[in-house]
């Protein structure tokens, strides 16, 4: 069975970047009939909020994504002790006793002569004495991972491709602080182990994580799941942008934007698909296909979602949004308003221009017209089509035809010059309240 996993760590909330990793891995657990993991990495005691674990729970049931099963990394600590020692006992993780001060150092000299800042793993040759010595003056180590440098790790990414690394190359990652708390690489492969994730779906800033990871897999005798990395965002300048990384859930509420809509774009982005307002998930899950995952950075546009979330808008039905709707405003209303809205919470300047009052401009010349349509309104049948009724009789009676006959009409029943179509608004306002606004003030 299929297997994804999200990983927030619960010290913030959401922002884009983080949503679109979590959609990807839903949509692929979705498309396959699989299972959505909430994994949460909340090791850093320190600054891991429960505040934030409902606001990340909260973000993803706005969004339609509510994971099948909910895992926290503070829970697990007796498992990842168990397959450290296993680690230690084997000789892949071993004690470094570097201060950071002593590790600064060694970077700086390293980048000095021109060399990439690689551990040099002074620990591994140190003598049992040596230990003990630091050990007996209260040197706590911390403790790394020891890579094997005998063959390059290689695997076929479902994004980038063929994907190769030299571990000789690369530092022995720490793996646990001299404190005890764990870092984000082990526990991490003990979690996809132990919960069985076939498919880890995250963006490309960790592909030298996964190079890494993969020997941990082969360490603790586990087949390692299959890796996407996906191209990270940039915002429509073109650049990487810090303002992705504050923009949220309840960034996206406050400007109105429907869920669907976030939903939508990025699920297309950085892909060759196009994007397009689909309301519902079942398009999106059927559609998805790593295959599809571009290299070049996903272009993320705030315009582009508030557009397609208009057009989301205008599909939306009325019982979806009844909730947030004017006391009063029923399906009829909202069929007639729904054209020409941009957010939802636009359908409350409309039901007002309904029920009234209005401020509608003043009739100048216009004035003898509309007293005359103020008569004519009393007489027409409201029961069918009032609009093509009164415009008509109108017509046949002044010889108005088009934008003089119209507009007048319009602003002296709305306050406005454009708007929804007047034939189903006109039902709305009501006989009453038209030839109100009709007669002569």
């Amino acid at each position: 069975m299929t297997v994804t996993r999200f990983a927030p760590s619960p010290t913030g909330r959401l922002h884009v970047g983080n949503i679109r990793t979590a959609l990807h891995n839903w949509l692929w657990a979705r498309k396959t009939g699989g299972r959505f993991v909430l994994r949460l990495d909340d090791t850093d005691a320190a600054r891991s909020e429960e505040r934030f674990v409902e606001a990340i729970r909260a973000d993803l049931a706005w969004l339609g994504m509510t994971p099948d099963e909910e895992v926290r990394q503070s829970d697990r600590g007796d498992r990842y002790q168990a397959r450290f020692a296993a680690l230690v006992d084997a000789g892949r993780v071993y004690p470094a006793y570097e201060t950071q001060a002593e590790l600064d150092l060694k970077r700086k000299v390293l980048l000095g002569r021109g060399l990439p800042p690689v551990y040099d793993r002074a620990a591994l040759a140190l003598t049992d004495a040596e230990r003990a010595r630091l050990e007996g003056e209260d040197v706590r180590p911390h403790w790394r991972f020891r890579l094997d440098h005998g063959a390059a790790i290689e695997w076929n990414d479902l994004v980038r491709g063929a994907q190769r690394f030299d571990p000789a190359t690369m530092s022995d990652p720490v793996v646990r602080r001299a404190d005890g708390s764990w870092l984000y690489m082990l526990p991490s492969a003990i979690d996809d182990v132990e919960i069985a994730i076939s498919h880890v779906v995250r963006g490309e800033d960790h592909v030298a994580n996964t190079a890494l990871q993969l020997q941990m897999f082969a360490a603790m005798g586990a087949a390692p799941p299959a890796f996407a990395h996906t191209a990270l965002l940039t915002g429509a300048e073109g650049k990487l942008s810090k303002r992705l990384g504050s923009l949220g859930v309840d960034h996206f509420r406050e400007v109105g934007i429907e869920p669907q809509a976030v939903r939508a774009l990025l699920a297309r982005i950085g892909t060759s698909d196009p994007v397009e307002p689909i309301a519902e998930a079942e398009p999106l899950i059927a559609s998805f296909d790593f295959a599809r995952f571009g290299r070049a950075p996903a272009r993320f546009d705030e315009a582009e979602l508030a557009q397609t979330s208009a057009r989301i808008v205008h599909q939306l039905p009325f019982a979806s949004v009844s909730p947030r709707l004017p006391a009063g405003m029923d399906e009829a209303a909202w069929q007639a308003i729904r054209p020409n809205l941009t957010r939802v919470d636009e359908a409350a300047d409309w039901w007002q221009v309904v029920e009234g009052p209005i401020d509608a401009p003043p009739a100048g010349e216009d004035a003898g017209f509309l007293a005359q349509a103020a008569t004519m309104a009393v007489t027409i049948d409201w029961q069918g089509d009032p609009w093509h009724a009164l415009t008509s009789a109108l017509k046949a009676a002044t010889g108005r035809a088009g934008k003089p006959l119209f507009l007048p009409l319009r602003r002296a029943l709305t306050g406005r010059d454009h708007g929804p179509d007047m034939k189903a608004l006109l039902p709305l306002i009501g006989r009453d309240r038209a030839i109100e606004r009709l007669a002569p003030r």
